[in-house]
């Protein structure tokens, strides 16, 4: 069985949230409101290329 995690910076009473956890070399994601609605599954390497970008602000506005 997975352990969800919410983001640190979530607040108690925060609406827009999703969870995140490992498992056997994937990030798997969901919504912290809707969990039985399904996830996305991403590998341990594409997640990390994510937050590379992200950390460089390529998906900033």
């Amino acid at each position: 069985m997975n352990t969800w995690r919410k983001s640190s910076r979530s607040g108690a009473g925060a609406s827009n949230c999703v969870e995140v956890a490992h498992d056997r070399g994937s990030a798997l994601f969901r919504d912290s409101k809707a969990p039985e609605s399904g996830r996305l599954t991403f590998t341990t390497d594409e997640f990390q290329r994510f937050r590379t970008a992200a950390a460089l602000g390529r998906f900033d506005r």
